[in-house]
């Protein structure tokens, strides 16, 4: 079984401006309403440690691998669930150059594992889009 989430925005920046936003770490803390916090190094084979805060949810610290990052286009990671198969999550943020001088950015995950059916995933949703807006704020104001 699989649940998934899927959300993009428009935002009227390069892709470049929007992956040195996404990729400041040390910065989230600032501004985004979501995942709060990140530490390590967002290279493949690397582990992360993720906070995240979703809206009316409870607060969640784990710790995924980095699958892949590809400079201005994608940055992708796998978390568990205390052990694979029970609960995994694999994230990915892409930026599409839309060539015209704004750049759409999706952000989803696919959710796997026996637990799946039993999460409600519309707390997950909302701070996705959250940070998608506070995103788009932080690469249309900060020029």
């Amino acid at each position: 079984m699989a649940k998934e989430i899927i959300t993009e925005i428009n935002i009227s920046a390069s892709p470049e401006k929007i992956w040195n936003i996404l990729t400041d770490f040390e910065k989230y803390s600032l501004w985004n309403p979501f995942i709060t916090s990140v530490k390590g190094q967002p290279s493949p084979g690397n582990r992360l440690t993720v906070r995240i805060e979703p809206p009316g949810g409870a607060i969640m610290t784990f710790q995924p691998d980095v699958l892949s990052r590809i400079e201005q286009k994608e940055f992708r990671w796998k978390g568990r669930l205390f052990i694979t198969g029970l609960f995994d999550g694999e994230h990915v943020f892409q930026i599409l150059d839309n060539n015209d001088g704004t750049s759409t950015f999706i952000q989803k995950e696919r959710f796997t594992g026996i637990l799946v059916w039993m999460i409600n995933l519309s707390k997950t949703r909302k701070g996705f889009e959250l940070m998608n807006e506070r995103l788009k704020t932080m690469a249309e104001n900060d020029k």
